[in-house]
């Protein structure tokens, strides 16, 4: 699990849109890396929705919103195109970035346990190092509390 101070793991993924995107490229602007489990799911649409709808905030507070599931780059097209979405998607189909990042866990629905992607935020700095990782994140009122942190970078 990664800690603040540490740096934060190097990647280049596949993104929304074509390309790729690699972490290190966005410095000096500080990233908020979000790792969510499924596209145009209840709470991973609502959460997309809300980082959308305070984008603007985060770039005028110099960062930069990254989400990151293992769900292809069409399906991420189809859910930005769905939903009007103003953020940058990734794909992590291998799941390296979210073995890396300590976000690919075990988790259980209905008694029965699977892996899967932990709901998680972290605050990466310009520089490139943590500030700070929200584990097991709850959507109502996450993004205004990562927008804060920001703020006090």
């Amino acid at each position: 699990m990664l800690q603040p101070g540490q740096p934060a793991p190097d990647f280049t993924t596949p993104r929304d849109g074509g390309g790729t995107l690699t972490l290190s490229d966005l410095r000096p602007k500080a990233v908020v890396l979000y790792f969510y489990p499924k596209d145009d799911t209840s709470g991973c649409t609502r959460e997309a929705l809300d980082f959308t709808a305070h984008a603007s905030a985060f770039d005028a507070a110099g960062a930069v919103v990254v989400g990151v599931s293992k769900d292809p780059v069409k399906a991420h097209d189809r859910f930005i195109a769905k939903h009007d979405l103003g953020i940058a998607l990734v794909s992590d189909a291998e799941s390296d970035i979210c073995e890396r990042y300590g976000t690919w866990a075990e988790k259980s629905m209905y008694g029965k346990k699977y892996m899967g992607i932990e709901r998680t935020t972290v605050l990466i700095d310009g520089a490139g190092k943590v500030v700070r990782v929200w584990n097991k994140v709850k959507v109502p009122g996450h993004v205004a509390e990562v927008l804060e942190a920001v703020k006090g970078l």
